[in-house]
């Protein structure tokens, strides 16, 4: 039995024998952190209007052990990262606790002073934060940050430290472990830089990690030795963990038991082998029966493609080729997907689409015209045409503009719309993301992590482009709001012809709405045609390995795929 329970749920009508609600060991002396009823507020200024409150978290109580994963699902906005913040006491921008304990081995964190609750952030507990690029601060290298809370906590000497944090680096997988903490965050994938993140809060050796969604940004090569990583640490450490993820396959791996949560009120509880197979609510069975859309196969394209990309490579430093020797093309009206492991060149390719990286060789044809290789000599109206939605929405709006200047920045600036007219198309867009008016005069930092990014998308479809450049766009969503977004994106195709090429390391959506695939491993082109083809064997052994590394909604999937890669390693 679990010693991760829960203990109420306050004022919510779904109270069954479902949730596994063990009120005797739930109250056990052995639980690290115990939740009681908490409440999580946030106001909002609303234009013409009195302040409004609403309510993000709903008497949420629970209790979890040493050794033990509690997983938090949801769909984006359902208050999971909101209680993981909590759990440290605190409330991010625009939010307060306003009821409810916060127990940390008997010891309410939430009434202890601004400095004994920053003894506890860091040293016993320890957070992995959703957006790795949005945590690191760029002018400091990784190595420095990785160990600076050992360091400010005395935990360790600085070589202790320095030495323990390579030690991770190289047990997640980082390149040349030794030296990778010399260097900057720019320098690293996204991929690479949330293990870096992983590692950060593994250094001081916490007695409680808040994960939130660690491998949202991974491949699915990656995000297997990742989970295995993580699952080992918990393991080997007896550290408790909360796992915050819209990914069922991937909670199922390494929790010991799951809270659903919708709208900050608790759905159903229970152990994850009753979660994913045996789920009460309907809300939990939409989750785990979710299926993703499916793309028909068009017949093949013809005239010229929209985007023609020939032997480009490309280079940060001008030496180190980042890609090498590149072609591919995309028609009107279709989708080309890349995919690869984390640093395989996809967002560099992507960068150098769209001028923010000239290449060392090569072309790019748009729409018959060939290109400028740097972003400030290309048209406005080419500019308007070629869009892109970029992987961190964290980074890629202005924490300053709100939501409504955000999304009508393009409408005045490409069309010239003003007034009461940009409004009503600002808020048609938010309508077509499921977000509503009321996101108008909000700012980014009172938005979740998938909120976000629908407004990225957004602002991108602001623009009325023939080709928009999605990079991981799905990959802070959870799956009932990713397949509401993927056909959005889909439907939008179809009625104005807009071509996507879609970067992405989850292979369930390429498969949905691909019309072709491309395979990308350390700046190469393996594999391109259409999705038919590439999917279909022989395969070549990069792509018969990223196939098998699709996390399935089965409990021991983890330890049943590391056990044959391991069987297979020894063969060869």
């Amino acid at each position: 039995m679990s010693a991760t329970q829960v203990i109420k749920e306050t004022g919510s009508e779904i109270q069954s024998e479902s949730q596994h609600l063990v009120g005797e060991q739930a109250m056990s002396s052995t639980a690290y952190l115990e939740v009681k009823d908490l409440k999580i507020q946030a106001s909002i200024n609303m234009p013409g209007k009195a302040k409004k409150f609403i309510t993000l978290v709903d008497n949420i109580s629970f209790t979890l052990g040493r050794g033990k994963v509690l997983g938090l699902i949801g769909e984006s906005g359902a208050g999971k990262s909101t209680i993981g913040l909590a759990s440290m006491a605190y409330g991010r921008g625009g939010c307060e606790i306003t009821g409810g304990q916060m127990l940390v081995e008997g010891t309410d964190i939430l009434q202890l002073s601004d400095k004994e609750v920053r003894s506890f952030r860091g040293a016993r507990i320890g957070y992995v934060a959703q957006s790795a690029a949005a945590a690191f601060n760029p002018a400091h290298r990784i190595g420095e940050q990785v160990i600076e809370s050992a360091l400010a906590h005395k935990l360790m000497t600085r070589p202790q430290a320095t030495a323990y944090a390579d030690e991770l680096f190289g047990k997640l997988g980082l390149p040349d472990p030794e030296n990778f903490g010399r260097r900057y965050p720019h320098q690293v994938s996204g991929g690479q830089l949330q293990r870096a993140m992983t590692v950060m809060a593994l250094c001081a050796k916490p007695d409680l990690i808040v994960f939130d969604e660690p491998t949202t940004a991974l491949d699915v090569t990656t995000q297997i030795e990742v989970l295995a990583t993580i699952k080992h640490a918990i393991e080997e450490t007896g550290v408790a963990a909360l796992y915050i993820t819209h990914d069922l396959a991937v909670v199922a791996q390494v929790a010991d038991d799951i809270m659903v949560l919708r709208g900050g009120s608790m759905v159903e509880y229970g152990t994850t082998d009753q979660i994913i197979n045996k789920p009460q609510q309907q809300y939990t069975q939409n989750l785990v029966s979710v299926r993703s859309i499916e793309k028909d196969e068009k017949p093949d394209p013809v005239g010229e493609p929209i985007l023609k990309v020939t032997n480009i490579d490309a280079a940060y430093d001008g030496v180190n080729k980042i890609l090498k020797d590149v072609t591919l093309h995309l028609h009107p009206g279709q989708t080309l997907s890349i995919v690869g492991e984390s640093g395989s060149g996809k967002s560099t390719l992507a960068r150098v689409i769209t001028g923010l990286l000239p290449p060392m060789g090569g072309a790019t044809v748009f729409a018959g015209t060939t290109l400028s290789a740097d972003l400030k000599s290309r048209t406005k109206e080419q500019l308007r045409q070629l869009q892109m939605i970029y992987q961190m929405a964290d980074v890629a709006m202005n924490p300053r503009h709100t939501i409504g200047q955000i999304i009508g920045r393009p409408i005045e600036f490409y069309f010239g719309v003003k007034g009461a007219e940009k409004r009503r198309q600002v808020v048609e867009l938010l309508d077509q993301i499921e977000l509503g008016e009321e996101y108008f005069d909000r700012y980014p930092a009172e938005l979740s992590g998938g909120q976000k990014q629908r407004v990225c998308i957004a602002r991108a479809l602001a623009a009325k482009p023939s080709l928009i450049i999605c990079d991981e766009v799905t990959s802070a969503l959870d799956p009932l709001v990713a397949d509401g977004i993927l056909q959005l994106l889909m439907d939008l195709q179809n009625k104005h012809d807009i071509a996507y090429l879609f970067i992405t390391h989850d292979l369930a959506t390429v498969k949905a709405i691909s019309d072709s695939i491309a395979v990308m491993y350390q700046g190469e082109l393996v594999r391109f045609g259409k999705k038919s083809t590439v999917l279909s064997p022989p395969f070549d052994d990069y792509t018969d390995m990223l196939l098998s590394s699709v996390p399935e909604m089965q409990l021991g999937w983890l330890e049943r795929i590391l056990a044959t890669r391991k069987m297979h390693a020894a063969d060869n």
